[in-house]
């Protein structure tokens, strides 16, 4: 390939550099001083070049793109009861081989109870615990909401209009829906909450559901113990029982296993399958059986949370020991009551999870299953909680060294920060006729500018659950109008011109195109391309008043994470970054950043 350097369109005004122009030659100019005397004029085409991607953009729209376009089509009608993204994004999710923790796995913490003496860990944990497992029985019995985006809530989100629309056919209920500016969301991904693992495989992963299990899987001090929340007729275990049971596990006084098996969930995808099957062959298979098929993971730590940071680094990642990030969700519960949802990503998305996080947190504190003042049932949880051992051979042990080893490793090269802008948030933004998610990402393009001199790409997520099993979209928030507004605020304005998206139909026609053996086009192989996805900014909201604060590892080694929340009456902004990044400047940045835009806002001078 010619190198990108050569293929750059020539500056305008004063020219410089090879081929340029010189001085306008004398009139007397010898016959002898040329090779030739071209009427056009050397560089008479040279702006109006087209640059190498663009060739390639415009190959692959009109050659084999289109030809993977049609196939895809063809392949959407083919397969109705589904989308086209959502087997390529499945694929793309349990193929990858790196480690979930911080590749992929995020978080979400809750708000504390209000109610604080309902903050104490086991009433906590037992209140959270009743309210996921009625979440679970009112999922599978038909009866929770059906999730709908309602733009127009005084018509849609009506107990008159759930009437009208329940006696018109599935078939079209989304029209009715439709016609009052309600959209339905898809909810397919919702079975996959409770009682589901993603399982190590070679080359591959794959999602394990047993919902015929009854029980809960709790981790402390990185030991594992399970017992029944559902009896054998479905209905769930009286509170004080689970209580009870709680109870029991936080006075165990066994010590920590001194090879924790829970770090092999942190490896490498094909270790860790190969240590599974070592497991499994070693008389684990039952175990094993049990922690993949629980309702879900409830971890108990023995700490309490210190600070913003503390706290995302422990829902985040935490020191490895106790917790299965294979399952579908942690629910994480420290000594002070601080409680998250830890989940693994390649089953479903924010607005699955969102939900179930909305719901258990109503549940958990309006209608509080077990009060501080109530008494554990009397019941002996010697016999009804179960602890998992495990048999280790030498090779396993030396695997799950290995695999402490090198989560250690990873985990001190990863900084957080959060901050907490109290200015203003959502209401003053609206009254201002600004769109508040446009103003925080806004800001943390100022703050990448002010920081390192330049814009980068940029991704936030978009979910695409309007849609029968969407996944998510990108939005791509870094523009030309973001750079000029970014450099009037932080520098000087300057003209610019467009651009559009197209991440997930340009990824699908990747797909389509390694399924079928094509030789990867051209334009995938482009600097350019690869440029636009390696997203230093990779930026994500999920805002409720449930939330806390939300937070994940940086996309690329050299990038950030930016988890963010724009509240009533103040900006949250939650960063992580590796070595060569700095969390904590970037922050300072975004607080410069929206300073600015408020000042702006109210008519006052921008300081420097």
């Amino acid at each position: 390939m010619v190198p990108r350097l050569l293929l750059r369109a020539w500056p305008r005004g004063p020219a410089v550099g090879p081929g340029a122009p010189s001085r306008p030659l004398s009139a007397g100019s010898g016959p002898g001083q040329y090779l030739q005397r071209s009427i056009v004029p050397t560089m008479h085409y040279q702006d109006s070049l087209p640059r190498k991607t663009e060739q390639f953009c415009k190959s692959f729209e009109n050659g084999i793109g289109k030809e993977l376009h049609e196939q895809l089509v063809a392949l959407d009608k083919q397969n109705k009861h589904t989308s086209y993204i959502s087997g390529p994004w499945f694929d793309m999710y349990l193929s990858a081989r790196d480690s979930v923790v911080l590749n992929f796995n995020p978080f979400m913490a809750f708000n504390p109870d209000p109610k604080s003496e309902y903050n104490d860990q086991l009433t906590r944990a037992t209140n959270m615990t009743v309210s996921a497992i009625r979440f679970l029985k009112t999922l599978r019995a038909g009866l929770l909401e059906p999730e709908v985006f309602h733009l127009n809530p005084a018509k849609s989100d009506t107990i008159t209009f759930k009437r009208l629309i329940r006696f018109v056919p599935s078939s079209l209920s989304w029209y009715g829906a439709y016609l009052v500016n309600a959209y339905p969301l898809d909810m397919s991904q919702y079975f996959r909450l409770f009682n589901s693992t993603r399982l190590p495989k070679p080359s591959r992963d794959e999602l394990f559901t047993d919902d015929k299990a009854r029980h809960l899987l709790v981790l402390r001090k990185g030991n594992f113990y399970i017992f029944d929340v559902l009896d054998q007729d479905g209905n769930i275990v009286s509170p004080s029982e689970i209580q009870a049971h709680l109870k029991y596990i936080l006075s165990d006084s066994s010590p920590a296993p001194e090879f924790p098996l829970a770090y092999l969930t942190s490896e490498n995808r094909d270790i860790w399958a190969e240590l599974r099957q070592k497991l499994m062959s070693s008389g684990n298979e039952e175990s094993l059986r049990k922690v993949d098929s629980a309702v879900f993971c409830l971890c108990l730590d023995d700490f309490p949370i210190k600070d913003l940071v503390h706290l995302s680094h422990n829902m985040l990642h935490g020191d490895g020991t106790n917790r299965w990030f294979d399952k579908s969700f942690n629910l994480i519960i420290a000594k002070d009551g601080s409680t998250a949802v830890h989940f693994e990503h390649s089953w479903g998305d924010g607005v699955a999870v969102l939900r179930f996080f909305n719901e258990v947190f109503k549940d958990s504190t309006q209608t509080p299953a077990v009060t501080p003042q109530s008494q554990p049932a009397t019941t002996d949880s010697t016999v009804t909680v179960q602890k998992l051992n495990f048999e280790l051979t030498d090779a396993l042990k030396t695997g799950i060294t290995a695999a402490k080893e090198k989560f250690d490793a990873t985990m001190k090269t990863l900084t957080i920060d959060c901050v907490q802008f109290q200015r203003g948030g959502k209401e003053f933004l609206k009254k201002q006729k600004l769109s508040p998610d446009a103003v925080a990402q806004l800001a943390f393009q100022m703050a990448f500018l002010r920081q390192y001199g330049q814009t980068v790409a940029t991704y936030e997520s978009c979910s695409t659950a309007a849609f029968k099993h969407g996944r998510t979209e990108t939005i791509r928030p870094a523009s030309v109008y973001t750079k000029r507004c970014s450099e009037a605020f932080v520098r000087e304005p300057s003209r610019h011109s467009a651009g559009q998206g197209f991440d997930r139909h340009l990824f699908a026609l990747r797909h389509l195109a390694a399924a079928k053996g094509i030789i990867l086009p051209e334009l995938y192989l482009d600097p350019a391309y690869g440029q636009i996805n390696h997203n230093v900014l990779s930026t994500s909201t999920l805002s409720s008043p449930a939330v806390n604060l939300g937070g994940f590892a940086p996309v690329v080694s050299d990038g950030f994470g930016v988890g963010y929340a724009v509240h009533d009456n103040w900006i949250g902004c939650n960063v992580s970054s590796y070595p060569g990044r700095n969390a904590r400047e970037f922050l300072q940045c975004v607080e410069k950043a929206l300073e600015d835009m408020f000042d702006a806002l109210e008519g006052k001078s921008i300081k420097s």
